[in-house]
């Protein structure tokens, strides 16, 4: 970030934070936020704290959200809600969770993972092992050689799965390869700690977390943390939430009744203005409507700036090499080069990506997709 904005050549590109962009490249504050934000702020009469676990309204529409109307979780009342200061917030306190129950256990992250999984879940204690998941060379999911390390696992084991919208490969299971999760799961008595943090960035919000849901429903207990940066555009206000899914209402009931105090002893309260945004928008139809709206049109920046950059690599470079970027979802994609590559891109052609070569899609723009191919089919 400090090396992009020292760069004062007019041709940089900013591939590497990641955070969503418009075609002006600006990460806008959605029309649905401000309304909401502007009904909140002439209601509020007190900067009082809510409660530990945060705002319940916001919690009941979250697990809602997430889980559905008519889930097993819910419907047998063993699914618990805290809000939590965004998603880093939820991953941590689950973490912190599972060492208090478990200290001796595993956390499978997949290969590759998003890097601040490592330092969010590692730094509680919890020892960390890998299980195969994307090729770079070939683009493509090893998903053979996931099921084969997974079947491996201690029972009591904890699996680290993104929903949707993998980062930093963009390449996401299919519903069919979540059900043979989930039985794995199921058959071996691992925990599945599910990472919403993409929620309506790939297909819309049911279809993004229909895995999630199917693997919450047939084994006993699971951990899901959720994110509200990207898809309410919420990320400075820190709006996240766990959910712990308990095998009984009892077991549901021990789980929160540490999950808050796990969360007192890290940082007490959550933030409430983000969460009372969110919260507002989901129990307001109007307001739910038009944030549908901006959604489907981030969501369809997304894949139209993957669509472009496909065709214009085809054209750079002559092969369909890079066809993966076209049908992969949600803003990230490996570009699988090397490092020596990355380098050249950055130095010479000043495109910034990260070291890794994760791309975040939402820095590609008409204007400046045709030179980033062009730049990318001659180094790579």
């Amino acid at each position: 970030m400090a090396s992009y904005r020292a760069d004062s050549s007019p041709l940089k590109v900013d591939l590497g934070v990641g955070v969503y962009r418009d075609l002006s490249g600006n990460t806008p504050v959605l029309a649905s936020v401000g309304r909401a934000e502007q009904a909140i702020l002439a209601a509020q009469s007190t900067k009082s704290y809510v409660a530990a676990a945060g705002r319940e309204e916001f919690n009941s529409a979250v697990e809602e959200l997430v889980l559905g109307t008519a889930h097993a979780a819910r419907r047998g009342r063993r699914a618990r809600t805290v809000q939590t200061p965004g998603g880093c917030g939820a991953l941590r306190v689950g973490a912190e969770l599972i060492r208090a129950a478990a200290p001796t256990v595993a956390v499978y992250v997949s290969d590759p993972t998003w890097g601040n999984h490592t330092p969010l879940l590692g730094s509680s204690g919890l020892r960390l092992e890998r299980y195969p998941y994307y090729d770079s060379a070939a683009h493509d999911l090893r998903f053979d050689a996931m099921l084969e390390r997974l079947d491996r696992a201690a029972e009591g084991d904890v699996i680290l799965i993104h929903a949707c919208c993998h980062n930093p490969t963009g390449a996401d299971l299919d519903l069919t390869q979540w059900q043979a999760v989930a039985q794995l799961l199921k058959r071996r008595h691992l925990v599945p700690f599910l990472d919403v943090a993409y929620q309506g960035f790939a297909v819309d919000l049911d279809a993004d977390v229909a895995g999630a849901r199917l693997v919450a429903e047939q084994v006993p207990e699971a951990l899901i943390a959720i994110s509200f940066s990207k898809n309410l555009g919420l990320y400075r206000e820190r709006v996240g939430a766990l959910i712990v899914v308990g095998e009984n209402e009892n077991r549901a009931d021990a789980m929160l009744s540490h999950v808050l105090q796990i969360a007192r002893s890290i940082y007490s309260m959550p933030p409430d203005h983000g969460a009372a945004i969110a919260a507002q928008i989901l129990a307001n139809p109007a307001l739910k409507g038009e944030w549908l709206g901006e959604l489907a049109a981030m969501r369809t920046r997304i894949t139209d700036m993957r669509e472009l950059l496909a065709q214009q690599l085809r054209r750079a470079s002559g092969t369909g090499t890079f066809e993966f970027i076209r049908t992969q979802r949600g803003m990230f994609s490996l570009l699988g080069v090397s490092g020596a590559a990355v380098d050249r891109l950055r130095d010479e052609h000043h495109i910034y990506m990260l070291a890794d070569s994760r791309i975040n899609l939402a820095g590609i723009m008409p204007h400046n997709a045709s030179y980033v191919a062009d730049c990318i089919a001659a180094e790579c």
